[in-house]
């Protein structure tokens, strides 16, 4: 009881930085879809707000619009996945979605930073992701526009649980790769995360995962992270790392996919 105590006790720390300080909007549990992996009410007031013309195009076109778009998404991310869909967008009949409006430049437009404040971000926790089994859920899942980007598994060490051992551990033996939330390509990056270290893998493959550090280093050139006098050694991660502006340039410039989904 302790063990689950202190673990809430870091996600509501870091829920409250990306509510309060970032922006993020709350996600609600049941609002997440299992077969397609969304977020459905933040997916949809995301297109709805910023891409109505667009939906009618669909809906005008014959048959369930909706339906047509979800399943539109899922062959696409399947076969191009996550990161080609939110830099290129989606086509279906005459209609072009744009699924997350890019970081702008210093330079930019001013229509380009007024989209660029139409993203939406949330953080949902205790995110049940499959159909089986009532434990099936992930400490925090990260969304962008209703589609999740992220997922974190958390542990404190004042608890004797680690990133490095157990939260590795809960994605290798039971997080099931073959639910779509998890599935290589449908979220850019899986974080082990305690107090102390993260790491992270972009690829969950049972126990053949390989996790990789996602540490700062030390003052002295060791591994694991400096001292924060402010706070969690790991804090860097959700007060800055998870910015706004510091997520969409990472998945504007700095991720890259080798291969594809299947």
């Amino acid at each position: 009881m302790v063990s689950h105590t202190n673990e809430q006790a870091l996600e509501e720390r870091i829920e409250a930085t990306l509510v309060n300080v970032h922006g993020y909007y709350l996600g609600v549990p049941d609002d997440f879809d299992k077969n397609f992996a969304i977020d459905r009410t933040l997916f949809w007031q995301f297109l709805q707000n910023t891409q109505a013309e667009e939906i009618k195009k669909v809906q005008c076109s014959g048959g369930d619009g909706h339906r047509k778009i979800l399943e539109r998404f899922d062959r696409l991310i399947k076969k191009e996945g996550l990161l080609h869909l939110l830099k290129k967008g989606m086509k279906i009949d005459d209609a072009q979605f744009t699924l997350m409006y890019p970081p702008p430049l210093a330079s930019s437009a001013a229509s380009i930073h007024e989209d660029f404040t139409k993203n939406i971000l949330s953080c949902t926790r205790q995110l049940t992701y499959a159909h089986i089994g009532a434990h099936k859920s992930i400490d925090m899942v990260l969304f962008i526009n209703g589609i999740p980007f992220a997922t974190m598994e958390l542990k404190n060490a004042w608890t004797g649980q680690t990133a490095l051992h157990h939260a590795q551990k809960q994605y290798k033996i039971d997080r099931h790769p073959t639910q779509p939330l998890l599935q290589f390509g449908r979220c850019l990056v899986h974080w082990a995360v305690d107090t102390d270290e993260v790491y992270m893998t972009t690829k969950l493959a049972a126990k053949k995962t390989t996790f990789l550090p996602f540490n700062k280093g030390d003052e002295n050139g060791n591994k694991g992270n400096p001292v924060n006098p402010n706070g969690h050694k790991t804090a860097y991660l959700w007060e800055h790392i998870l910015s706004p502006n510091s997520v969409a340039n990472i998945i504007q410039h700095f991720v890259f996919m080798d291969g594809k989904p299947n």
